[in-house]
């Protein structure tokens, strides 16, 4: 099923790990996986670009990681849960990848996250967003 079919397609910055999106994502998401191993976390470290050679990633797949996009991995069909182990190997934490995701610093998106989240405001329908603004 094509995104422009799926009732969710049209929620904003938001990338719904569904089965497309899984098997789109499997090279990222078996990368990723790998990481639990401290010897592949080991092995990744030394040659990061040789390593992700094994997975059978596009060449955006593979950019995205070795630059650390964080949102690209996801529209690309990684899982954020996969995605965290690579967060971890570099040393950040889920709040901290958050943040960046949120082009925010850890501090302001902790202080949102306490004060509720983000608002829904603009924030239900791309649709909307593009009505309004575009």
């Amino acid at each position: 099923m094509s995104d422009a079919k799926k009732e969710y397609a049209d929620i904003p910055g938001t990338f719904v790990f569904d089965q497309d999106q899984s098997r789109k994502g499997y090279g990222i998401n078996a990368f990723c996986m790998t990481l639990l191993k401290a010897d592949n976390r080991k092995a990744f470290k030394e040659n990061e670009s040789t390593y992700l050679d094994q997975f059978g990633l596009t060449p955006e797949q593979k950019e995205s990681i070795l630059k650390r996009q964080w949102n690209r991995m996801l529209e690309l069909g990684g899982n954020i849960y996969f995605t965290a182990k690579l967060a971890a190997t570099d040393g950040l934490s889920f709040q901290q990848v958050a943040a960046i995701m949120t082009s925010s610093t850890q501090e302001a998106y902790a202080d949102m996250m306490l004060k509720g989240g983000r608002s829904v405001v603009g924030n239900r329908y791309k649709s909307e967003w593009e009505n309004r603004n575009g």
